[in-house]
């Protein structure tokens, strides 16, 4: 903070614009302009140590937020003291993107808003990769940011950036607090607005001096006991009303309880409309997307209503394990020729972006229901390679609940379920015996993906973060249950792995999480090289080294395991070891060495 002096253009103005006279209308607007009037009606406890962080904390206790991610830093320190002494677990992370990864992880599996908490400036651009990651994969996110003081906005003070405009097109709300009062008002807006409709990341930017104590922020501002000369005492007065206006209010009762979040609701008469088209179809596959286990609907409901429905589906995102590791009406295998032969596809949650062709899979005499929380992905490439024959802007998760009970007498043909099977089956078999070829150098991915499969505790929540290989093991590994796999989701970020991971782990400690870091090693940007090798006859920039990530671990503090053609035989044993370590309470790498294949050729997608 800077002294007052710094102001003396600004209030030498106003001083004489009183002294010509121009008079009670300039008097009456600047005194509004600087809460003047506001603060006479409001008195303000100078000696008061209280202070905005405790606002801050006392919001997010009252929305059942346990953990606050950070890095801190001085702008944002009173919300993290408060924090702690609220009972909410503060959790530094050494990067402030993996802060935010983490809380998306926690909005994820828990079903209640991730909260990361950043200084200004670099401190928060460090984030914005993760916060797209959020607004694509639809998390609902808080992300409090620390800014300059008021008054040295635009001056040169550390760390000032226009930060709102970074962050308005990543975010549902983006707003300041000016005055400590609007914390409390402020906060519950925005995290009402995180939950609601299409979920996703807000930014509330809380200055420094809205958060600090009246005196630390008054000395800070350069307020003066004894001002000298009538521009000091002219200067001194307008500090003491900004800081009058700044603290007025502060300490009056205000409501924390959660504003009602807003969902939006399939209709009677649209399930009606929907379970006729289905009744009438023969081949009917369901797609589920993340938004199907959003809330309000729990798991439980949602995994018994599809049951009760008995068609085929396809699990994708934060859908995937809903129906346990292996589910009478889960395929995996072959999605693209099931949807060129189904008469009708409800895409719940699924949208037609890349990962399904931008609709080019679907099959143009298909029947689609489509039913999305957000208007943008409900249609999204309709207008060139598919067309819903109902669209419905609504909760995925409440719609499949609604359906199955509109369609108790309708019964899937059990011929085309047992097809979508066989098929299941065929192409697992492929990959088994895939998983025997030798490659060029080291361990065959596949063999290792489905090793460890067979090896993984049902309690395991699989993190999946990396390319060509984590692009396997979509394939090979099964979820035990809901909401026990997390992916970046349709941004394609890389890096997510350790703060979903932290994340996850303080949801669910009692789970395998990803706390043992199975790694693949395969000393390139395989994915990449994939196409651009035979496109461009070049490598360049893909080709890594096979270093030795188990002995990095072990200097992080954790324990590596090395998974190389030395002990290939003895894979299963490599997994149990690694299992029992983690029980012990270390975090595990395995540096799993391995060669290439030609399982997903053709894979990449621009």
């Amino acid at each position: 903070m800077a002294s007052g002096d710094s102001f003396f253009h600004e209030f030498g103005k106003v001083f004489i614009s009183f002294g010509l006279g121009i008079g009670t209308f300039a008097a009456l607007t600047f005194l509004k302009k600087t809460g003047f009037l506001y603060s006479l009606r409001h008195k303000v406890d100078v000696n008061s140590r209280r202070h905005g962080g405790e606002l801050v904390a006392e919001v997010l206790q009252a929305h059942g937020v346990k953990f606050v991610f950070t890095l801190p830093g001085g702008h944002i320190s009173p919300i993290l003291v408060a924090s702690e002494k609220m009972g909410i677990r503060v959790i530094d992370t050494r990067h402030e993107m993996n802060a935010v990864f983490a809380a998306d992880a926690v909005a994820r599996l828990s079903g209640t808003v991730g909260v990361a908490v950043v200084t200004a400036g670099p401190g928060l651009t460090n984030t914005v990769t993760a916060v797209k990651n959020a607004q694509m994969a639809e998390s609902p996110i808080l992300l409090l940011g620390g800014a300059a003081p008021r008054l040295l906005k635009g001056r040169g003070a550390l760390q000032d950036i226009d930060q709102m405009s970074l962050f308005k097109p990543l975010c549902k709300y983006c707003t300041t607090v000016k005055y400590v009062r609007d914390i409390t008002p402020t906060l519950c807006k925005a995290l009402q607005v995180a939950q609601s409709d299409t979920p996703g990341p807000v930014f509330v930017e809380i200055p420094v001096d809205v958060l600090h104590p009246y005196q630390i922020v008054s000395d800070g501002i350069g307020m003066k006991t004894k001002p000298k000369g009538l521009m000091g005492k002219v200067i001194n007065w307008y500090l003491k009303t900004y800081l009058s206006n700044l603290f007025a209010g502060a300490w009056k009762p205000r409501s924390v309880v959660p504003l009602p979040v807003s969902q939006p609701f399939a209709s009677q008469s649209d399930v009606q409309k929907c379970a006729k088209l289905i009744s009438k179809s023969k081949k009917p596959l369901l797609l589920l997307g993340s938004q199907s286990v959003l809330p309000p609907t729990p798991t439980d409901d949602l995994q018994k209503s599809v049951e009760d429905l008995g068609i085929p589906c396809f699990l994708g995102g934060m859908a995937r394990g809903l129906l346990g590791r292996i589910g009478r009406l889960h395929i995996r295998q072959k999605r693209r020729e099931a949807l060129k032969e189904a008469d009708l596809v409800i895409l719940a949650g699924a949208v037609c972006d890349f990962r399904l062709d931008y609709g080019r899979v679907l099959n143009r005499r298909s029947k689609i229901i489509s039913i999305n929380r957000n208007k943008d992905q409900l249609y999204k490439n309709s207008d060139m390679f598919w067309k819903p024959s109902i669209a419905l802007q609504a909760d995925v998760g409440s719609f499949i609940k609604q359906l199955s009970e509109h369609l108790t007498d309708f019964k899937c043909s059990q011929d085309w379920i047992q097809q979508l099977k066989e098929r299941d089956s065929e192409k697992e078999m492929e990959n088994s015996k895939m998983a025997d070829n030798p490659t060029d150098v080291h361990l065959n991915p596949l063999k290792v993906l489905i090793t460890l499969e067979e090896a993984m505790s049902d309690d395991s929540i699989i993190v999946a973060d990396g390319g060509d290989f984590v692009g396997s093991a979509a394939y090979i590994l099964r979820p035990r249950g809901p909401l026990r796999w997390l992916d970046p989701g349709a941004f394609g970020t890389l890096g997510v792995g350790g703060g979903f991971a932290l994340g996850a782990k303080l949801c669910r400690p009692e789970s395998e999480v990803p706390v043992i870091a199975v790694v693949g090693n395969d000393a390139c940007w395989t994915q990449i090289a994939r196409e651009q090798v035979p496109m461009f006859q070049s490598s360049i920039g893909c080709d890594l080294a096979f270093l030795n990530y188990e002995i990095v671990a072990e200097g992080y503090g954790g324990k590596g395991l090395l998974l190389d053609c030395s002990n290939e035989n003895k894979m299963a044993d490599v997994f149990r070891e690694a299992k029992t370590l983690c029980k012990e309470g270390h975090s595990v790498l395995i540096n799993c060495m391995i060669g290439k294949t030609k399982f997903r050729q053709g894979s990449m997608s621009v």
